[in-house]
């Protein structure tokens, strides 16, 4: 009775505005009490939607037959967390240690008549780790974890010395309470319907990541804690891909019944390894290598270089298993983007030029290889199609758009006969038809400014070098898949860009100020000496 109260009625929408606007105080407020308490807010409300949400699914059964053994077993998991944030207070390096391991891990859970692939143990992670923050926060005032920055310290976002870095905290604010706010005209119709998918983004993805980016901005990055969260990256790659690799040999597929049955009515086998979708997969192989590609173009130990260039064999063949043409072009544009960053640009786009040369005389060669023979639609696997279709449906609302979330049951309503569809598989197309420039110009001023602020001064350091590329990659791959602010590894890159940005424009405005007050020095030491020789 409760589930059907929250979910009639407006008691949801305004739910959604509610845990929107507690993101964006968040990611606004400097004074830790407040941030602490919206951060507990927004730890209780999320999940209450969320129940309400899946209270008739699937995986709930056993909490309707048995409530006893369901609250001892929320209480042993409300146990774990806290004993892990206690960890996290007592060594803050655990908590960006955790969220890089639980980063790719996903959970099927029925949502709505829909199954979402959701990051249950990165969930568990940014809980614990809010908590090990907002409890020293509300008892003393001052930020919680030991390892953290200061009180009124927010990544370097304040300050005249980085306005830009400011603007990405707002603009990604503004962008989620955009999101919930459109949330309320959205469609309710269909199953799932486009209001029931903004919810579940908001709950499953706006509200937690936010945790987790303003967390990893509050992190004390050492070279030692960056290392290790590069093997740590770097070895889950290279173990999804040795299970990758097992696919290929036996011809299995561990998840994913409908990939089974697409393999089996081609002539090519995909592999996806522990992830649903092969182009996730292989997002995951193409932004692994990118970040590890950095030590080949920068002076590391031969022992590392030698190190690295093994485990980008390993990932670049699972990569090609994987047949995700997204996932090699994001990795192509990653590349570029180091090789600009560490040379000049101009000899970067020379090389891109050549290779792009070379991949289309190679496409006109073979144009059945690679599927031109079916036309730009079917050599896209439909995109063509869903991107023609997104386009007309934001010519139809182009201020306001259809609604948050609206875009798959939109699309059905709009082209009768249209089949299975999951997204547009084109951000700014999704983005246009759902909220239409309403929340096309903040998302692209977001886009902008965050990579504005990751490359500026990345020239010459390998980390930010990598991270800006890795960035950029992502973004070439939401242009022709999907799942932008959706995916944790996009709030994972810029929290930790944007920290370390903070920290060099900090050095950068010390090292001034120390040759002004030098320069200021040596000044009134030769007027002096002057004064003293007269």
């Amino acid at each position: 009775m409760i589930a059907v109260a929250t979910l009639s009625g407006p008691a949801p929408r305004i739910g959604v505005v509610l845990v929107a606007v507690l993101a964006a105080i968040v990611l606004l407020v400097a004074q830790p009490r407040v941030r602490a308490a919206a951060m507990l807010a927004a730890l209780v409300l999320a999940p209450a939607l969320l129940l309400a949400d899946i209270w008739n699914s699937s995986q709930l059964r056993f909490v309707h037959r048995h409530p006893p053994y369901a609250v001892v077993g929320a209480v042993l998991v409300l146990a774990a967390l806290a004993a892990v944030s206690v960890l996290m207070r007592r060594r803050p390096q655990v908590f960006p240690l955790l969220a890089v391991l639980a980063l790719p891990f996903r959970v099927p859970i029925s949502t709505g008549g829909n199954t979402s692939n959701l990051l249950v143990p990165l969930y568990f992670v940014v809980a614990a780790g809010a908590l090990a923050w907002l409890v020293p926060a509300l008892m003393t005032g001052v930020s919680g974890a030991t390892g953290a920055r200061g009180h009124g310290e927010r990544g370097g976002s304040q300050g005249p010395a980085a306005p830009l870095l400011a603007w990405v905290d707002r603009l990604l604010s503004l962008v989620i309470v955009l999101y919930g706010l459109q949330a309320i005209y959205s469609t309710s119709h269909g199953s799932p319907s486009g209001f029931e998918v903004a919810l579940e983004n908001m709950v499953f993805f706006y509200v937690p990541f936010t945790l987790l980016y303003r967390l990893l901005r509050d992190v004390r990055w050492t070279s030692e804690l960056l290392r290790g969260c590069l093997a740590i990256t770097v070895v889950l790659g290279l173990i999804f891909s040795m299970i990758g690799f097992v696919e290929y040999a036996t011809k299995t597929i561990i998840l994913n019944s409908k990939l089974v049955a697409a393999n089996d009515l081609h002539t090519y086998f995909t592999v996806n390894s522990v992830f649903f979708d092969p182009d996730i997969f292989g997002r995951y192989l193409a932004l692994t290598m990118v970040l590890l590609g950095a030590s080949l173009l920068y002076r590391f130990p031969r022992r590392e270089q030698l190190a690295a260039i093994g485990a980008l064999v390993v990932l670049w063949a699972c990569l090609v298993l994987t047949l995700s043409r997204s996932s090699l072009g994001a990795l192509l544009v990653g590349m570029a983007i180091l090789a600009a960053l560490r040379w000049r640009p101009s000899r970067a786009l020379y090389v891109a030029v050549a290779v792009i040369a070379v991949g289309a005389a190679v496409v006109a060669l073979t144009p059945t290889t690679f599927g031109l023979n079916q036309g730009l639609n079917g050599a896209s696997s439909g995109r063509g199609g869903l991107v023609s279709g997104g386009l007309r449906l934001f010519g139809d609302r182009p201020l306001q758009g259809w609604g948050s979330g609206s875009f798959v049951q939109e699309y059905r309503v709009h082209n009768r006969g249209a089949g299975e569809l999951s997204a547009s598989h084109t951000i700014p197309i999704t983005i246009g038809a759902e909220q239409g420039v309403i929340g096309l110009l903040p998302y692209i001023a977001l886009i902008v400014c965050a990579l504005i602020c990751l490359v500026r001064g990345a020239r010459g350091d390998p980390v930010r070098s990598a991270l800006a590329a890795a960035f950029g990659a992502l973004i070439f791959h939401t242009m022709l898949y999907a799942d932008f602010l959706e995916d944790p590894i996009t709030w994972a890159l810029l929290g930790v860009g944007m920290a370390l940005a903070a920290d060099g424009r900090r050095a950068h405005a010390s090292a001034q100020m120390r040759l002004a007050s030098d320069t200021s020095a040596a000044r009134s030491g030769s007027v002096s000496a002057s004064s003293a020789a007269s």
